[in-house]
């Protein structure tokens, strides 16, 4: 459905010229979404495949350590739409402390993303409420250092900021002024706590992604910041009890497409068209996250029953074997400490390890070897190649 407008233009003086800046309309939409059996269809299938999913966190023998790994995948991917070139591999290196192969810039980037991420479902499993606060506590923890980290973490800009172009006279889109950013957010807020009404809670993740990168509200991160709130928003209304939904790699994937959508329903007020999008997005993102989860769990339960035949030996093998699900790159050291067994037991659980096939070592040298569950981290790293992709 065509709405029109969803919003209105105001001018604004920036940059020594004249623009026009756009300012949403609240939410919800006006008239009403029209929910077409087509579309009602869509967004029961998207439930159907979040419940799977949930589930799935309650399955698994090792969610703690699978969501550990699994955060970082979406640390990465949501970082690469914005440009950075850091992989999984290169993150976990940088959290052992060794040397990445990329820009320290890029994978600092990705590590504040998971730290972000987990700094917000810590503070909802407090009781915190998804507030503005609390959006801008994550914004602060998102940007703490390197690149972007002069950009006021933590606030909303004071500042007119614009996308795409070079200035705001030629940029694909110019977000609301400055001085009104702190009232739009308030509004979105109010959608988010049922007001003025209630909504269903993937009805509104997917309505308030929108608003918040339209708002724009602050001066940088605000795509990864709008990604996270999705997964954020399902958390807090308990449609997932773990952060396990990440559409970052269908939005990467899609990115044209995804775009052009947004653009679309301010300018027509199409939220239909959105809407049978997030809901593709859901479904396609959800099942794979399934798929993935059960192929880690089989795969790290057939080697369980590998390392069984060790014997005496099996029981620091499988001390060693469990702490790589949860970092499958690990230093012998970092082994070492993460499971108190001595650097000598250490040492001998890998080399049987390896000799079953199951890790690689990465390095020959004698000190501080450094170790990788292979077959784990290709599972994980299906859709994190590094593509073509442009900064937004």
């Amino acid at each position: 459905m065509e709405r029109g407008l969803q919003g209105h233009y105001v001018t604004v003086s920036t940059t020594g010229e004249k623009t026009q800046a756009f300012v949403p309309a609240p939410l919800p939409p006006r008239p009403p979404i029209d929910w077409t059996p087509e579309l009602r269809s869509k967004f029961d299938q998207a439930l159907l495949a979040l419940g799977r999913l949930d589930s799935v966190s309650i399955l698994l023998p090792d969610t703690a350590l699978l969501l550990y790994v699994y955060v970082r995948k979406e640390a990465v991917l949501s970082s690469m739409i914005e440009g950075t070139q850091s992989s999984l591999a290169d993150l976990l290196l940088f959290e052992l402390d060794q040397e990445p192969g990329v820009p320290i810039d890029d994978v600092q980037e990705v590590s504040h993303y998971a730290a972000a991420l987990n700094h917000g479902i810590r503070r909802l499993n407090e009781g915190f409420p998804l507030s503005l606060r609390l959006i801008k506590e994550i914004h602060a923890v998102l940007l703490a250092k390197g690149r972007g980290s002069h950009q006021t973490p933590g606030e909303f800009r004071r500042s007119q900021n614009w996308i795409g172009g070079s200035r705001p006279g030629n940029a694909v889109f110019v977000p609301p002024p400055a001085e009104q950013v702190l009232e739009e957010m308030g509004k979105l807020e109010r959608f988010l706590h049922d007001q003025p009404e209630p909504t269903s809670a993937l009805l509104k993740a997917a309505l308030a992604h929108v608003q918040f990168e339209t708002i724009h509200p602050f001066l940088d991160g605000n795509g990864r910041l709008g990604r996270l709130l999705i997964t954020l928003l399902l958390c807090d209304q308990k449609i997932l009890r773990e952060p396990m939904l990440y559409l970052s790699l269908y939005f990467k994937t899609h990115r044209r497409h995804y775009y052009a959508l947004l653009n679309s329903v301010r300018l027509t007020g199409d939220w239909e068209a959105w809407l049978d999008f997030f809901a593709e997005a859901v479904i396609a993102t959800a099942t794979q996250a399934v798929e993935a989860a059960k192929q880690l769990a089989d795969l790290a339960g057939e080697d369980r029953k590998r390392i069984v035949d060790l014997g005496r030996a099996s029981t620091s093998a499988h001390q060693v074997h469990r702490a790589m699900m949860g970092h499958p790159i690990a230093t012998s050291g970092w082994l070492s400490d993460k499971t108190g067994l001595t650097p000598a037991t250490v040492n001998k659980a890998l080399e049987r390890l390896e000799r079953l096939g199951i890790i690689r070592e990465l390095t020959k040298r004698q000190r501080n070897r450094l170790f990788s569950y292979v077959q784990y981290i290709k599972i994980l790293d299906r859709g994190t190649e590094l593509p073509d992709v442009q900064r937004i």
